[in-house]
């Protein structure tokens, strides 16, 4: 009997994830155009939010856009970049102009979300632009994202919705079997994790953004700029065959209009809160508090 998971031949291969964005590092910025864009988007949210931050970590730094535009907003807070790629990292720093780097308020830090180097409720802020997709286990990753934030610490997140890279999925599935596209979690999914780990009052929405490429090579070689290859478990061994990518390229060539193929991005925006005090959490139905929270009869509200 087959007892893996269901969702098995998605589970990714981290190490193989950190390789390609360390070779990514030097061709990322020039192909990056959207995750800029969604790091902008997700940057002007702050517009709505009343906190003034002292230690702030940019998480899956990558070449430091999100965390120049931070330290912009918060000049007086302490910036931590982090991200898995050190060449990334080396990038960032290079791209700080030289009074920061001479009188530098941000450290670089190489190490995984997934077990932050950090100790417990150190930051004020996470910010994350689209790094969780990289995750296999989201309550875990959540657990450790609230561990370092201090009581009332803000989480910001943009991550990728189910149907991103749609037209590529399906193109490929009438080509072979194999994996060839990473599965993305649903919003709603994701908010659910959210509050089980215990984070407060999250805000949940999407938005879709269709890229248009003259031809699918341009959009694969795209990807590959900026280190977003197939890392699952059920990808295709070895090189793909001729006649299965002549397959693929066919299958989404039917997609083409106005002389343009699509490529759907389902971008999903984030925020919530680590509660002031720890509140209950539900697991399966039930509630666990700890038992200096239970009064006891005669207590003074």
């Amino acid at each position: 009997m087959n007892t893996e998971p269901r969702f098995s031949a998605y589970r990714l291969d981290k190490r193989r994830a950190r390789h390609a964005f360390e070779r990514a590092a030097r061709s990322y910025d020039e192909a990056a155009l959207l995750q800029r864009e969604v790091g902008d988007r997700m940057v002007e949210r702050l517009d709505y939010i009343r906190l003034t931050p002292r230690n702030i970590v940019d998480i899956g730094a990558g070449t430091g856009h999100i965390g120049r535009q931070i330290q912009q907003r918060y000049p007086q807070a302490r910036l931590l970049s982090l991200d898995f790629a050190h060449a990334m990292l080396r990038h960032a720093r290079q791209r700080q102009p030289l009074l920061r780097r001479l009188f530098p308020r941000q450290d670089y830090v190489c190490g995984d979300v997934d077990q932050l180097p950090l100790r417990g409720g150190c930051m004020d802020m996470a910010i994350s632009g689209l790094t969780l997709q990289w995750c296999d286990d989201l309550d875990h990753t959540f657990h450790e994202l609230r561990r370092i934030l201090r009581p009332s610490g803000l989480l910001m997140f943009t991550t990728f919705g189910p149907d991103t890279l749609k037209e590529l999925r399906a193109s490929w599935r009438a080509a072979d079997g194999f994996t060839h596209v990473n599965a993305f979690t649903d919003m709603h999914d994701i908010g659910d994790a959210l509050l089980r780990c215990g984070f407060a009052d999250p805000v949940m929405d999407m938005e879709t953004i269709t890229v248009t490429y003259p031809d699918v090579r341009r959009l694969m070689n795209d990807l590959k700029a900026i280190g977003a290859q197939n890392f699952t478990a059920g990808r295709a061994r070895g090189l793909t065959g001729k006649a299965r990518l002549k397959k693929m390229l066919s299958a989404y060539e039917r997609l083409r209009e106005n002389g343009v193929l699509p490529a759907t991005y389902e971008i999903v925006y984030g925020h919530c809160w680590k509660p002031a005090a720890d509140r209950p959490r539900r697991d399966g139905g039930a509630a666990t508090v700890p038992l200096s929270s239970l009064k006891r009869p005669g207590d003074k509200p």
